[in-house]
């Protein structure tokens, strides 16, 4: 019987490609860049597994590329770039990476909360160009977090985790679901004011999105979201960039409605705003919310062993569309 036939749209851990190869022949598109459309289709005739990338958009036209597809297993929490109706329709299951990453990403996030509040990238530059006369006692002063609110967008895994670290920091915190039936919301921690998001934003003095990209969330935070938050208050996004409106969100930061912003997605990826570039109250990162080594040889790993279980008649262990 002829070993079942994966495509691997990037270069993952030899480990994870070993655990593949013992069951399975294994296709490893090797180029440093996503693999454009045309290749994906090309070197889907004959698969039976595709191993994919947030980076790779897996439509219909794709789908149809390999009939004998049976599993996308997605290398990411996130999935909005795969049509899940497509999947469906086409009786192919899709798997995602969740859990894995959320402790990298709750920690990550509090790097930038820290980051942007204490406006260390910002001195770095300034440090780094020779213009640092000395210590001066008002000299780039940022913001205590001791007192303040951390507003969370997103209840999901990673939401929680941020979350539960605010205590460390002496922020309380409050959060938002934009679904009120969603199942994460009664899980959250008593001590968690739980309000709005037209309440979240007006009283929280850093506000944190964990969100996926729907057209719910899309542009959630536009002009008019941005002037019902509290003055002054920080921004942090490491969802997915287009819950963010970049332009209105570098309006705010020149106009001084808010205090500086974090992000690690863009609208656009890897193309960020202009306006923002410019601006030193905006912390920039290349959507390293889940890069560590651990973390990310882990989600490789996940997507692996659902690649696995599917191809072998049993279940998959972290289904989208199943």
């Amino acid at each position: 019987m002829p070993r079942p036939a994966v495509l691997v749209t990037r270069r993952i851990p030899s480990s994870v490609i070993a655990r593949l190869e013992e069951r399975c022949t294994v296709d490893v598109w090797d180029g440093r860049d996503a693999i454009p459309g045309d290749a994906l289709k090309a070197r889907l005739a004959g698969k039976q597994a595709l191993v994919c990338l947030l980076t790779d958009r897996v439509d219909g036209p794709v789908l149809d590329a390999g009939p004998g597809l049976r599993i996308v297993a997605n290398i990411a929490v996130g999935f909005d770039n795969i049509d899940l109706a497509a999947a469906r329709a086409r009786g192919v299951v899709v798997t995602n990476t969740p859990d894995v990453l959320t402790e990298a990403t709750a920690d990550f996030t509090w790097g930038l909360i820290l980051a942007v509040t204490r406006r260390i990238p910002e001195g770095e530059r300034l440090l780094r160009r020779g213009e640092w006369t000395g210590w001066a006692l008002d000299f780039m002063l940022g913001s205590d977090l001791r007192g303040k609110q951390l507003g969370i967008v997103g209840l999901g895994r990673i939401g929680r985790a941020v979350a539960a670290r605010a205590g460390a920091f002496g922020m309380r915190a409050a959060f938002t679901t934009l679904d009120a039936d969603a199942p994460e919301a009664g899980s959250a921690d008593r001590s968690w004011a739980r309000m709005n998001l037209d309440a979240l934003l007006s009283s929280s003095d850093v506000v944190s999105f964990h969100v996926p990209l729907t057209p719910a969330t899309r542009h959630l935070i536009d002009r008019r979201a941005i002037l019902r938050m509290k003055r002054r208050a920080y921004l942090v996004n490491t969802s997915r960039g287009p819950v963010i409106d970049e332009a209105a969100l570098a309006w705010a930061l020149r106009e001084g409605l808010l205090a500086g912003a974090a992000l690690d997605v863009y609208e656009q990826e890897p193309h960020v705003h202009p306006d923002l570039l410019g601006l030193e109250n905006v912390v920039l990162a290349p959507h390293l919310g889940s890069a560590t080594v651990e973390t990310r040889t882990a989600m490789a790993d996940l997507a692996a062993r659902n690649v696995l279980a599917v191809l072998s008649g049993s279940p998959p262990l972290t289904p989208v569309v199943a």
